[in-house]
């Protein structure tokens, strides 16, 4: 816990106790307003440190360290007073420092159990450390800024097959030792505080050397995007004859003109979020099901406007108006095929694996899969892939098939060969109906779950891949004209 003390005379704001090891900078003091700075005196207060001592506590000091601007070394700025046997200090020598609204003051606290007179810290064990900037301690409420100590524990065991490992002992250590890499610094001595408190001569379990130390920084799903990464949603949907005929109310391809039908939710609930993504905003849709005119051939992977060489829509608005013309054209029949339209986007994603392009396939159906074997089989394939299949099922009809495709419980195989990632997720659009009517909370609700593991499925692959992020291009700083005149 950290914070700033009070004006001399007025009570200071307590730290009471049951923080998970914190340490806390005092109240704010206004020592004098000279411009440009302004002098601040912080005080430090720690709750629940580390117990380093056998028979005893610890004997606690906070050093603190600063950083200048533009510079990456940390210079000790001073040291408060060793406070013996307590693991919640409340020191009393307090830290004054010069405060600049206009500059960012980086500061370190480290915390030592304090072992010797030597003023070498190594000699010391280390508690931990915390990191803050002056503007953070000034800007908190009632100058008062509360954090954890970050400290990091390492246990050593012996393995063991059954899984009974068996303890051999502890170290702790932080990030700032380990960053050094391997020196004279990063040599443990592994601990087990049974043998400590049993036997005198006991000096320890061995040690632990460090050997190497990298930093790999965790990526998210927006440093794709901002690098540059585009998603591309393609739509398939079901246009077998169990959904009914779409002239019927109770047809779930019923074109009511007043409001959607459960496809048209789907779709556009999903649609309209995956479409900020893309910035061309043109679609692939994709019909499955049908007898095509003129000829009345059955087909599993037509375009929903037609031109099955550019099956493309502008926008979602452009998907649900080829969706209504491709239900006044064909003939609702079946079977209920997924595979060909999961081929179809396999096959684009397999020509754009370097990261710059992820593909997403809503598939919207009522009912159960006909093909199983080669759906699974189309899934192990494409699991290799950028891609990622997100299946709504509609209507009353039971999915247990479609909750064996989406392989969160069990992962999905094929002729022995399972998937590489999980990339399904199914959900029944009716556990998303509003029992009020509300379609706008009913749509949200199915676009927040559907869409909620896109992100780590589109990271997994990113990581087997070993792809990084491109760097995000500049900000875009428009022209300035600059208006001539002359007199």
């Amino acid at each position: 816990m950290f914070a700033l003390e009070k004006p001399a005379g007025q009570p200071a704001a307590g730290g009471s106790g049951g923080f998970p090891t914190m340490a806390s900078v005092g109240d704010f003091n206004v020592l004098s307003s000279s411009i440009p700075a302004t002098k601040v005196e912080l005080s430090v207060s720690c709750r629940n440190l580390l117990d380093r001592d056998t028979f005893s506590k610890s004997d606690p000091i906070c050093v603190l360290y600063t950083q200048a601007i533009g510079n990456k070394e940390w210079r000790e700025f001073g040291r408060t007073e060793v406070i013996d046997n307590t693991l919640n200090p409340d020191f009393v020598r307090k830290f004054i420092m010069d405060y600049f609204f206009e500059e960012r003051e980086n500061l370190r606290f480290d915390f030592y159990d304090v072992d010797s007179k030597s003023p070498n810290l190594s000699k010391h064990d280390f508690l931990g450390q915390m990191f803050c900037t002056l503007g953070e301690i000034v800007g908190s409420q009632g100058s008062r800024l509360e954090k954890s100590i970050v400290t990091i524990k390492v246990e050593v065991y012996d393995w063991d097959r059954d899984g009974s490992h068996d303890f051999i002992g502890e170290f702790t250590t932080s990030y700032r030792e380990l960053s050094r890499g391997q020196s004279q610094f990063n040599v443990y001595e592994v601990i087990n505080p049974k043998k400590k408190g049993k036997k005198k001569k006991y000096v320890n379990s061995g040690t632990v050397t460090l050997l190497s130390f990298l930093i790999e920084t965790e990526v998210s799903f927006l440093d794709y995007i901002k690098g540059g990464t585009q998603i591309n949603f393609t739509v398939a949907i079901d246009f077998t004859a169990s959904n009914g005929n779409p002239s019927q109310p109770t047809s779930l391809h019923y074109m009511n003109p007043y409001q959607l039908n459960a496809y048209g939710m789907a779709l556009k609930a999903v649609g309209e979020i995956i479409q900020d993504y893309d910035s061309d905003k043109m679609f692939p849709a994709l019909g499955f099901g049908a007898r095509l005119p003129p000829d009345g051939r059955v087909s599993h992977e037509f375009a929903l406007n037609g031109n099955p060489q550019n099956p493309y829509c502008h926008g979602i608005d452009g998907v649900m108006e080829a969706y209504y013309r491709s239900l006044k054209s064909v003939q609702l029949y079946g079977p209920t095929n997924f595979a060909p339209v999961i081929n179809h986007v396999a096959r684009y994603a397999a020509s754009v694996k370097d990261g710059s392009q992820y593909f997403v396939l809503l598939i919207i159906t009522d009912g159960v899969i006909s093909d199983m074997a080669q759906t699974k089989e189309s899934i192990v394939n494409a699991s290799r892939l950028p891609m990622s299949i997100i299946i709504v099922g509609v209507g009353p009809a039971e999915f247990d098939a479609m909750e064996e495709l989406d392989g969160d419980v069990v992962r999905i195989s094929s002729r022995g060969k399972f998937a590489e990632r999980d990339i399904v997720q199914f959900v029944p659009f009716r556990d998303y109906i509003d029992r009020s009517g509300n379609h706008v909370l009913s749509m949200a609700r199915l676009a927040k779950d559907v869409l909620a593991e896109i992100p780590e499925q589109f990271l997994s692959y990113m990581r087997v891949r070993g792809i990084k992020p491109s760097p995000a291009p500049p900000p875009y700083t428009p022209p300035i004209h600059v208006l001539q005149t002359q007199i």
